[in-house]
């Protein structure tokens, strides 16, 4: 088990790909720290992982809100000991579909809010835990590199944002480094879960057929699949294992080959 007997901490653990990385790092051995928002969610993920034998606890969590990074910190260390080993921060608000033209920067200030912000902010609060030894993977999307839109508009506030995660992840991975502090991000494009499912079943719903839908995403994906939930959590917690020791200020482009980086 690639992540045996260390403590990881997994914001945005919602019905997207943080309940998998939740549930799959404590299948990998570590004992787990769930946060988001949505606390009867994470009550039923937090169930399920202790149900299997694992050690884990959950911590409603706003990462816009310094005192609530702390506090997640504290039950961290109240519930774990003093070590944390890896934090993935994962929590994210896609904010408005928009163009140019109609854009709101308010919503835009959200996405950042969130998305650069809110991982600056929990991984300040775990700093003292994760010196000597620890490592951060910041979540990003490939449309920081690759603008997607449809007709509704286009998805340039959350990408901004996450842009802007990907600029900390490099200055993070300077810095942090005198502390024996590893930091990388991975680039996420589609995932197939909960949320791409029921963007399929609406386009089913308005007369489309499924294998339309799904051929028209995989065309672009060189390995002819939407890349599955498990497979993007397990390249994730990759980064956090021991197997990834001299990895840092790296991106990695997890989505089945859609980007790829010169």
């Amino acid at each position: 088990m690639m992540l045996k007997d260390k403590t990881v901490i997994v914001s945005g653990v919602g019905p997207g790909m943080g309940q998998a990385l939740a549930r799959l790092a404590a299948r990998e051995g570590a004992r787990v720290v769930l946060a988001a928002r949505n606390v009867a969610f994470l009550e039923t993920v937090l169930a399920e992982i202790r149900s299997a034998g694992a050690e884990a606890i959950a911590v409603p969590c706003d990462v816009t809100d310094t005192d609530q990074c702390h506090a997640l910190a504290q039950a961290t260390r109240e519930a774990f000991g003093d070590k944390v080993h890896g934090l993935i921060n994962s929590a994210y608000y896609h904010g408005e579909w928009s163009f140019v033209e109609n854009a709101d920067s308010g919503d835009f200030a959200r996405a950042y809010d969130v998305n650069c912000l809110g991982a600056l902010r929990l991984t300040q609060a775990c700093l003292p835990m994760l010196k000597g030894g620890g490592a951060i993977v910041n979540v990003s999307t490939i449309g920081t590199v690759k603008p997607h839109g449809a007709d509704h508009g286009m998805e340039m506030g959350y990408a901004i944002a996450k842009g802007g995660l990907n600029v900390l992840t490099k200055y993070m991975a300077a810095d942090l480094g005198r502390h024996g502090i590893r930091v990388n991000a991975c680039r996420m494009g589609w995932i197939y879960g909960a949320p791409v499912r029921s963007y399929i079943d609406a386009m089913v719903a308005q007369g489309q057929r499924e294998e339309d839908v799904v051929g028209t995403v995989t065309a672009n994906i060189p390995l002819g699949v939407i890349p599955p939930e498990d497979d993007c959590a397990r390249a994730v917690l990759m980064m956090l294992s021991d197997y990834a020791a001299v990895v840092t200020g790296a991106v990695l482009d997890v989505n089945g080959g859609q980007w790829m980086a010169p």
